[in-house]
C-alpha cells in the first residue's frame, strides 16, 4: 500500500514540478524535491534489510515464495510482505511433574536448544506460523520427556546416568520435530526435586554402595600384600634350601684345611697339631 501511495504522491509533484518550470514558479525546484523524495519512498518499498541470525519470508497475497532471503540487503516486489524469522539458538525451559519407573512424580526443570532450519522457514510459516515453538516444539517436548523418565528409575535421574536420560529425550524429540523445520541442538538438565524421604533413601543407598566400593578395595590391598608376603617367605625358602643342598662334609672339611694353611702361613705365633682336631680338622695353639 505504502508503495502505490508513495508512487501517486511521485506523479502528482511530477505534474507539480513541470507546471511550476513552464511557469517560472520559484516553486519549481521545491517540486523537484517532492518527486526525489516520494520516488525514494518507493524505491524503499522493493528493498528489504534482514538482520544477521534470521531469515526473510516472502509473502505475496497469501502466496509464500518455497525460496528464503538471506542475512543482508535483498530485492523483493514491493507488493510483498517479508516476514523475518530466527535462527538462532533459543532456549526453552519446563518445569514439570514427571513419573519414574516405580511411579513415582519428581519435579524436573529441563530445556531444550533449539534453532529454525533456515531452508525450510518457508514451510513453517505457510504451515505453522512465527510461533512454531509453541505450537508444535512445546507439546512434544513435555510428551517425551515424561515418557523417557518413564523407562528410568528415580536413582538415575539422581546419578550420573542423567546424561543417558537426557541424551534419549533429545533423540526421541528430534525423530518428531526436526522433519518439521525445528532443529533440536540438545535438552540439557537443570533441576531435580525428588520427594524428601526419597531423596534421603537414595542418598543413604549411595553411600552404603560407596563403602561398600571402599572396603572392597581395602580387602584387594590386603591380599595383594599378603600375595606379596607369601611370594617372599617362598623364595627365602627355596633359597636355603639351595644352599642346604650345596653343602657337605667334604666340602666344610676342605674349606677348615684351606683356612688352616692360611693361618700357618702367617706370621703370628702358633702351634698346629694336624689331624687331632674334631673331624680329623688340624688344632691351633697359642695363636696371637
Amino acid at each position: 500500500m505504502l508503495f502505490f501511495l508513495a508512487i501517486a504522491a511521485a506523479l502528482a509533484a511530477l505534474g507539480v514540478w513541470s507546471a511550476a518550470r513552464r511557469a517560472g514558479s520559484p516553486s519549481a525546484p521545491l517540486a523537484l524535491v517532492a518527486v526525489l523524495g516520494f520516488a525514494l519512498v518507493g524505491i524503499s518499498q522493493a528493498v528489504v534489510v534482514v538482520p544477521a541470525g534470521h531469515v526473510g519470508v516472502v509473502d505475496l497475497f497469501g502466496r509464500v515464495a518455497p525460496e528464503t532471503l538471506k542475512s543482508g540487503l535483498n530485492l523483493v516486489n514491493p507488493l510483498a510482505r517479508v516476514v523475518k524469522m530466527s535462527i538462532k539458538t533459543q532456549d526453552m525451559k519446563e518445569v514439570m511433574a514427571v513419573p519414574s519407573q516405580e511411579g513415582l512424580t519428581v519435579q524436573l526443570e529441563v530445556s531444550v536448544l533449539y534453532h529454525l532450519d533456515p531452508e525450510k522457514a518457508g514451510d513453517v510459516y505457510r504451515t505453522v506460523g512465527t510461533e512454531y515453538a509453541e505450537v508444535i516444539l512445546q507439546p512434544q517436548f513435555r510428551s517425551v520427556t515424561r515418557g523417557v523418565t518413564a523407562q528410568y528409575e528415580a536413582r538415575a535421574l539422581y546419578t550420573s546416568e542423567r546424561e543417558k536420560l537426557a541424551e534419549a529425550i533429545a533423540s526421541d524429540l528430534r525423530r518428531l520435530v526436526e522433519p518439521r523445520g525445528i532443529t533440536v541442538e540438545a535438552t540439557p538438565l537443570r533441576q531435580l526435586t525428588l520427594p524428601p524421604r526419597l531423596a534421603a533413601a537414595i542418598e543413604e543407598k549411595l553411600g552404603a554402595e560407596q563403602e561398600s566400593q571402599r572396603m572392597q578395595f581395602v580387602l584387594t590391598k590386603e591380599k595383594q600384600e599378603a600375595d606379596r608376603r607369601r611370594i617372599e617367605a617362598q623364595g627365602i625358602a627355596d633359597f636355603q634350601r639351595i644352599v642346604t643342598t650345596g653343602i657337605n662334609d667334604q666340602l666344610l672339611r676342605w674349606k677348615g684345611i684351606e683356612a688352616t694353611l692360611k693361618i700357618a702361613e702367617s706370621p703370628n705365633a702358633k702351634v698346629v697339631i694336624v689331624g687331632s682336631g674334631k673331624d680329623g680338622l688340624p688344632l691351633i695353639l697359642g695363636g696371637q
